[in-house]
């Protein structure tokens, strides 16, 4: 028996959508299949090759030298005395949020010079 592949297309418009869903559930059935793992799978795939491009710094401890982070808070974000001195008393806090990975090395690496502890998520 052929299959004429024409026909098997026109049967399929025709059907209801229980129709169709019954079909799939028979082919998975049959022949140990599913119809969403290569779905899933793909989906997955494609996340876990995805490189980060954007980076966020977090200040996870201003250190023992304060005033040192807090100068270095300043350079880096020019905000004011009074707020880089808030961002530093309330950490852990995002000092760099969306930047490229260079740019959150060079952060990490002043406020670590600093005397603080740095994370770069």
């Amino acid at each position: 028996m052929a299959l004429d592949k024409d026909q098997f297309i026109e049967d399929l418009k025709g059907a209801s959508i229980t129709d169709l869903n019954d079909l799939v559930k028979a082919i998975e059935d049959e022949f140990g299949v599913s119809a969403a793992a290569p779905v899933a799978a793909a989906g997955a795939a494609g996340d876990a090759t995805a490189a980060k491009t954007t980076f966020t710094v977090e200040l996870t401890e201003a250190g023992s030298a304060k005033v040192k982070a807090i100068k270095a808070v300043r350079e880096i974000t020019g905000l004011g005395l009074k707020d880089a001195k808030d961002l530093v008393d309330k950490a852990p806090s995002a000092i760099k949020e969306d930047v490229s990975e260079d740019e959150a090395n060079d952060v990490k690496a002043k406020l670590e010079a600093a005397g603080a502890t740095v994370t770069v998520k």
